[in-house]
């Protein structure tokens, strides 16, 4: 029964069409799951079984799922983020402070200060760090489009909210090399956040602390 299950499950395929029905997505087995971040092969194994043993009709939803995210969802043109319109809501939103730009690594990094409920400025994701042995440097990064936001003026602070690890730290320094001559104050986040961790796993009052013990760079 259980080599019966597992043939089964390299076998799996889930078939979903996209773009007005131009392209086929096809997820075969559980390689492609493991490909999914956080997911390992027991992981995967397991996401397999469960999707086997539902009704067609929930895979079914899972693929529509997954085919409307990639097909509404993309990234701000201002700062990169994530969204559903473009520019996004932090963006057109005259609540928010536009003199003020929290500099992120990743979309996710965004949510995490947000759920302080004290920064009421904007945001730039640079989707990534410079990490030269991984062949990432400056040009990889959005570090153009920040360049031309402050560039067009208006921008008073920058705050660098980068991970407290060294690729994260080094972006923040290259940064500040590139921010001072454009006569913007740049801050970077206090160090309430643990050395080498990521800011995704920050607890709100964690953030808060790192965002208010910020200090110039």
């Amino acid at each position: 029964m259980q080599e019966r299950l597992k043939k089964q499950m390299a076998e799996l395929r889930v078939e979903a069409t996209a773009g007005g029905g131009m392209v086929t997505v096809v997820v075969s087995g559980d390689k492609q799951l493991q490909k999914l971040p956080g997911i390992g092969a027991k992981g995967a194994q397991r996401l397999a079984f469960h999707i086997l043993k539902n009704p067609r009709v929930e895979a079914e939803r899972l693929c529509d799922a997954i085919r409307e995210v990639k097909e509404r969802v993309t990234y701000c043109s201002t700062c990169n983020n994530i969204t559903d319109q473009d520019p996004c809501v932090f963006c057109t939103n005259p609540s928010r402070d536009q003199r003020v730009i929290c500099v992120v690594e990743e979309p996710q990094n965004v949510s995490v200060v947000e759920k302080t409920r004290e920064f009421r400025g904007v945001y730039h994701v640079l989707m990534g760090t410079l990490s030269p042995l991984h062949g990432v440097g400056p040009d990889d990064l959005k570090i153009t489009g920040l360049l031309s936001r402050v560039g067009n003026g208006g921008v008073e602070e920058i705050i660098l909210a980068t991970n407290p690890t060294v690729e994260g730290e080094a972006t923040a320094l290259y940064l500040a090399r590139l921010l001072k001559p454009l006569g913007v104050r740049v801050t970077r986040i206090a160090m309430g956040i643990p050395v080498g961790s990521d800011l995704e796993y920050a607890d709100e009052v964690t953030m808060s602390r790192a965002m208010e013990g910020r200090r110039e760079v």
